[in-house]
């Protein structure tokens, strides 16, 4: 798989702003339907983003008139397994997954397509709906996915007192002297490609993702290596509250955290940081569940993320990158430094993004993880 950032370059979305997203002036373009409708919208998303309580759920409700009801979730099994739930109960209209975990939710019969006559696709941003990306995006021709915002999985590190190499890499995740927070899987992938990038692999990690038995070989592999290292490990991390905590409450000198842990923290004397192997990057975006009831409230929700004023909302939310054509306008001057200071060209050219991942492959990463975390 090519980590291509030509269609993804931050440098697209974040060239500075006159204004700060929590003044947006100017309003998003919504439909005349749109404004006429009223109603609500049941939405489960990601735990540990204030602002959709504060700033993006009052402001798409003044633009439409539909209230959503949110529920917050960690981390994205967590949120696979409730919509398993909704399937029989009900109760969830939209949900955001990350581009590379939704196939698996449609073959477990958990979603339906997106009626794209009631969304806005010319909204957003060259890559992201298109190409390569909207390829991602669609199953039989229909598109199930549509994106919400996109960023980055890298180094979180006390600048005073983490020991790094020199240039900094994903091995400094597994120094004794370095006490880390991590996420399992994440951690487990990371090992795999270190090892890779220094070849001490049988064969490219890349294979794991498309072979189930050469999965198994690589992750035990890593699994082996990372268990050995576990020592310096002082936090699990699944969503952001516990990430931010494993640095504020738990010692923490390094993590392979989301880029919005570092934004959390980066007046705390922590730094984002890309490695030498290359950040991990991600896609975020919504689905509509197959037995949602909300139906045209739903397609309100995805075609306002995609306005500039919503967009920016979003991006905002999760200290990461829009998709809406225009929203940089919108956009806290301080991301838009934050992210430049971190990703060179160097850093943008060697962006691993996440490949997609089969239910039986995530099935038995879940394995490995529980693995990791018991030894």
């Amino acid at each position: 798989m090519k980590h291509d950032t030509s269609a993804f370059s931050r440098r697209r979305f974040l060239k500075g702003s006159a204004a700060g997203a929590g003044i947006l002036a100017a309003p998003a373009i919504i439909s005349s339907k749109a404004l006429a409708s009223s109603g609500e919208l049941n939405f489960t998303g990601w735990a540990g983003y204030p602002l959709f309580q504060e700033k993006i759920f009052p402001t798409f409700e003044a633009a439409t008139g539909i209230k959503v009801n949110f529920k917050e979730l960690p981390d994205q099994d967590t949120m696979f397994a409730e919509a398993k739930v909704a399937l029989e109960a009900g109760g969830i209209d939209v949900i955001e997954p990350t581009i590379d975990r939704w196939g698996g939710w449609n073959s477990n019969g958990l979603l339906q397509p997106w009626d794209e006559s009631k969304l806005a696709m010319d909204n957003y941003l060259p890559g992201l709906a298109d190409g390569a990306a909207g390829e991602r995006s669609r199953a039989d021709g229909k598109l199930f996915y549509v994106p919400s915002n996109w960023g980055t999985e890298a180094l979180v590190v006390n600048e005073a007192e983490a020991k790094l190499s020199s240039p900094p890499s994903l091995g400094d995740l597994f120094n004794p002297e370095n006490p880390a927070v991590l996420r399992p899987h994440s951690t487990l992938a990371a090992m795999g490609r270190w090892l890779d990038a220094q070849g001490k692999l049988p064969r490219p990690w890349m294979d794991g993702y498309t072979d189930m038995a050469a999965m198994t070989e690589l992750w035990d592999i890593a699994l082996a290596e990372a268990i050995k290292a576990k020592g310096n490990v002082v936090q699990w991390w699944s969503g952001e509250n516990e990430a931010n905590a494993g640095f504020t409450a738990n010692g923490a000198t390094i993590g392979l955290c989301w880029d919005s842990t570092g934004f959390n923290l980066r007046n705390d004397g922590y730094k984002y940081i890309a490695p030498a192997e290359g950040a991990f990057a991600w896609h975020q975006g919504l689905v509509l569940m197959k037995n949602a009831k909300n139906v045209e409230q739903a397609h309100e929700w995805a075609k306002w993320a995609s306005t500039p004023e919503g967009s920016a909302l979003w991006a905002t939310a999760f200290s990461s990158n829009p998709v809406g054509k225009g929203s940089s306008e919108f956009m806290d001057p301080a991301v838009a430094e934050y992210y430049n200071g971190t990703f060179n060209d160097e850093a943008l050219n060697k962006l691993w993004w996440w490949p997609e991942q089969s239910a039986e492959f995530i099935a038995k990463r879940t394995e490995y993880a529980d693995k990791y975390k018991a030894a």
